[in-house]
């Protein structure tokens, strides 16, 4: 599994498909992208090794659980219906739930016994019932987001909720994973959606970002959440749109899953991933699900806007840098007069539409082609000057940072130029690249750092967990033939000193045998235990530790 040159397939040079890696013989995972029944009651788990006692609490996870319903398939990975887990964690012991999250798309879904809300990738099927006019007339009723929460677990005011990236989040009991509120965005700012990734600072402050469209085009919010509750039944009551920022292009906005922050700034990275507002609109009509709406153009360039936490101003100054495609930031900092910002890029922002699950449940020759069309995402750092005035020079490298190999050029009045410093070495390309990263985040997001997480990708999904250090761009690595790690939490221990005094837990799916949590030990990524959980889990998304006193 070599890192090969880019290479045009002689045979789809018609359809200009790109190859990144020239990868053979990828084993079948359509076992951990199929649906499974939920476990509502708690069922005890197999220790192997030792979880440690000093280890309390929750560890909850959200992904997608059910890709059909009746005799209609879901297209796409991100469409199946939201299953919450949880693996509470006492006194070394493990036990294990899940429950589907009761959104209106799940109760509607079921009770049609077909796909009745319309998710990313997948249009709603007509209601056979109705006659040719009746469901003609049915593509023009008004679109109705989904309230499919399956990415994320995010905190607001202390409380817990289950989120996607339209305007509709689920406030959800920790302890049963039941559905207790939903909550729509848009009742109190003016967005439609926000993503599944906030910032929280550590006073309980939460910022995020969401679009909005109006007559005047599509513009780009940047969200505050107020740090507490006033009252016991309150929301998202004082939120408020620190700045909007307008789309380049008015009807074509850019995708975006998530944003960095610093201390003193939030990070809106508009990437060439567009969204193609008129074909949305037009889509039902046309029976076009949103994934068929989003496409890479990259003849633009990337843009980095600053906005000032506190002030809500956004800066004069656009950092540009070439076309590249992010889903999740790993860190940012100020430093010497510096913004770094730490992210999982890659050069070609087509992968969206690849992890459809067609293209996830083959196998052979055409798993292969799916994987070796995929660009990889690899961790890069960019490093922004904040002191840009009338006395900048143009045309010069203004990183003045010792061993930084990152550069930013002035190029204009009110435009840098950046190239970035990749944050690991050449043995990465043998584990596919990282995505789903994580840190020590209530410490050291925010703040300079050494050690991130994630997962390595020589597969569709994450085949390896790995930890990277900084300091020498030095890795460890777990991995384990047939078996595939998800995103990797860290949970610092009781009386940490060090960065990395603490454990790992990962939810490691095997497709013929049964899933376990993991757990490492962080600073050696040796493994302390595991909990064996005797049903199946699909792969999921992203999860999170709440520590109970």
């Amino acid at each position: 599994k070599k890192k090969t040159k880019q290479k045009k397939h002689p045979s789809n040079s018609a359809k200009n498909i790109n190859h990144y890696t020239n990868v053979r013989g990828l084993p079948s995972i359509e076992k951990i992208v199929s649906s499974v029944e939920d476990t509502p009651r708690p069922i005890s788990t197999q220790i192997i090794g030792t979880i440690p006692e000093w280890i309390n609490g929750n560890f909850l996870r959200n992904g997608p659980g059910k890709f059909e319903i009746g005799n209609h398939k879901f297209n796409h990975w991100f469409d199946g219906m939201a299953l919450l887990h949880q693996f509470k964690i006492s006194n070394g012991q493990v036990t294990y739930k899940s429950r589907f999250l009761s959104s209106d798309s799940y109760q509607t879904n079921k009770e049609h016994n077909r796909i009745a809300i319309s998710e990313f990738g997948t249009v709603t099927m007509p209601d056979p019932c109705k006659n040719v006019f009746q469901r003609f007339l049915s593509r023009f009723e008004s679109h109705k987001p989904t309230d499919n929460a399956n990415v994320s677990f995010v905190t607001y005011k202390g409380d817990y909720y289950v989120s996607t990236e339209t305007n509709i989040m689920h406030k959800v009991d920790p302890e049963t994973l039941e559905t207790t509120e939903k909550v729509d965005w848009s009742k109190f700012i003016a967005v439609n959606g926000a993503t599944a990734h906030p910032h929280t600072e550590p006073d309980g402050t939460t910022y995020n970002m969401g679009n909005s469209y109006t007559s005047k085009g599509s513009y780009y919010n940047i969200i505050q959440v107020p740090p507490t509750k006033k009252t016991e039944d309150e929301t998202l009551e004082g939120a408020s749109v620190l700045c909007s920022i307008p789309s380049v292009d008015k009807t074509k906005p850019s995708y975006y899953h998530s944003f960095a922050m610093s201390e003193n700034y939030v990070v809106f990275i508009e990437q060439p991933i567009k969204l193609d507002l008129l074909k949305i609109v037009t889509g039902k009509l046309r029976g076009k699900s949103i994934s068929d709406s989003i496409f890479w153009d990259p003849k633009l360039n990337t843009i980095f806007h600053l906005i000032h936490k506190h002030s809500g101003k956004v800066s004069s100054i656009k950092y540009l840098a070439k076309p590249l495609s992010t889903f999740h930031q790993i860190n940012a900092f100020e430093e010497d007069g510096f913004l770094i910002i730490d992210l999982c890029a890659s050069d070609d922002g087509q992968a969206i539409t690849n992890y459809n699950i067609q293209n996830m449940r083959k196998s052979g020759e055409a798993l292969d082609e799916v994987y070796n069309t995929l660009s990889r995402a690899f961790p890069r750092r960019f490093v922004l000057p904040l002191n840009v005035d009338r006395e900048t020079p143009y045309n010069q490298n203004l990183i003045t940072r010792p061993n930084s190999i990152a550069t930013s050029v002035r190029i204009a009045k009110n435009k840098v130029f950046c190239t970035h410093e990749d944050l690991h070495g050449e043995d990465l390309h043998e584990y596919g690249g990282l995505e789903f990263p994580q840190i020590n985040y209530h410490k050291f997001n925010t703040h300079p750092y050494r050690y991130f997480y994630g997962c390595g990708f020589r597969h569709l999904v994450g085949d390896t967990l790995i930890k990277m250090d900084l300091c020498g761009k030095r890795m460890k690595v777990w991995e384990h033939p047939g078996q595939y790690p998800s995103e990797p939490v860290f949970v610092p221990s009781p009386n940490a000193t060090e960065e990395d005094d603490g454990v790992i837990m990962s939810v490691v799916i095997t497709p013929d045998e049964s899933t376990f949590l993991l757990v490492l030990d962080a600073k050696t990524f040796e493994e302390l235990g595991r909990a064996v959980v005797p049903v199946n889990i699909p792969y999921g998304f992203h999860g999170t530790f709440i520590a109970t006193a």
